[in-house]
């Protein structure tokens, strides 16, 4: 029963982001495809949405009913069922993508059918002074997060006599120890220098949203740039609350090999942490949308202006991944959903892929 609650509060609210993305997409884009904003509006485009929510939703309850049947017959010791977990949601992700590219598919047909959707003016607007504002957070407070690994590697070396020789690393469902390393500086200041890494990998993400792509919809220039900056600072301050919270709450398993802490209880912390994220995260779509799409500005309208941002559909392979050369932007705002991406055309993209993977790999590996 614990299982099934632990896996309902983190996937639930995993279903209900899945099921409602074309909700908070901008109203200039959707299913991936590029389109005037008062055609957002229009039934058939209304329709659309709907039956991917349904859909999205029926595959979701299905995937946890399935979940929640098979839960009592779970065991850390058998493999077996960890692997049938794993297909269970590996075959959620692949039928809700598959569902994705029918849509896709549906609006890539409808903008053929019409036409006028792509006769206006199209432009390309730009704001020169839109980075002289304040568009995140400082990256200064992630000294926070730096701070509490630096306190945490300082204790673990002042205590290093007294941790037994073999201590425990991992633990069960109840809290009792199943996974046990020996005593070595690397073993021993492994949590605190994952507290680095986790910080600086916040860091970055606050860096991305600050200097991401400027996406300004050319019929109403001057209410997107406010919407904009409003969505990066909301996400900004989003970012630190959570990344600074969560490495907090990673100091618990190291501060429990020298001092009496419960570690079913720091397990049930983060687990929380985790869900409240998650939770955190949906309400911040809602209320912000892509670009800041449903931030309410005084002065917005909608309709026809005779613009139109500039279609650059060829640029999105399937609508979700951006490959174009002549762009020297790395970052930019995703097609299909809340958030960013990359520029997979841009050899930077790799490099910072290749570099965040890599060294979340090799960590673990290098310090034992």
């Amino acid at each position: 029963m614990t299982l099934s609650l632990i896996f309902l509060a983190v996937l639930v609210p995993c279903f209900i982001s899945t099921m409602f993305i074309p909700y908070w997409t901008r109203k200039t884009e959707s299913f991936g495809v590029a389109i005037p904003e008062e055609a957002y509006r229009q039934e058939t485009l209304r329709n659309m949405r709907k039956k991917y929510t349904w859909l999205t939703g029926l595959l979701s309850l299905l995937t946890a009913v399935a979940l929640v049947i098979l839960m009592p017959n779970y065991h850390e010791d058998n493999p077996v069922m960890g692997i049938v977990f794993a297909c269970i949601i590996s075959i959620y992700l692949v039928l809700s993508f598959v569902i994705y590219l029918y849509f896709h598919g549906q609006m890539k047909n409808l903008k053929i059918q019409n036409p006028d959707w792509t006769r206006k003016a199209q432009l390309v607007t730009v704001n020169t002074g839109f980075r002289q504002g304040k568009l995140v957070y400082s990256h200064l407070w992630y000294l926070i997060g730096f701070l509490i690994a630096i306190v945490m590697i300082v204790l673990s070396l002042m205590k290093y006599d007294e941790i037994p020789e073999k201590f425990a690393t991992h633990f069960d469902l109840h809290g009792q120890p199943d996974g046990w390393s020996s005593k070595s500086y690397g073993s021993v200041l492994m949590m605190p220098i994952m507290q680095v890494y986790l910080t600086a990998l916040f860091l970055f993400v606050n860096i991305i949203i600050n200097k991401a792509k400027q996406q300004i919809n050319a019929a109403n220039a001057e209410i997107a740039i406010q919407q904009n900056i409003i969505f990066r600072r909301r996400w900004s301050l989003f970012m630190i609350l959570m990344g600074n919270g969560l490495v907090a709450l990673f100091s618990l398993p190291q501060l429990a090999m020298f001092y009496n802490i419960s570690v079913k209880w720091s397990a049930w912390a983060i687990i929380a942490f985790a869900a409240l994220s998650v939770i955190g995260c949906i309400f911040l779509s809602i209320t912000t949308g892509q670009g800041g799409s449903r931030v309410s500005v005084q002065g917005s309208v909608i309709g026809s202006s005779g613009k139109l941002d500039r279609d650059d559909d060829r640029h999105w392979k399937l609508g979700i991944f951006y490959f174009n050369r002549n762009d020297p932007s790395i970052f930019l705002e995703k097609r299909f959903g809340v958030g960013w991406t990359n520029n997979w055309a841009h050899p930077l993209s790799w490099i910072f892929l290749i570099g965040i993977v890599g060294l979340a790999i090799l960590l673990p590996f290098l310090l034992t």
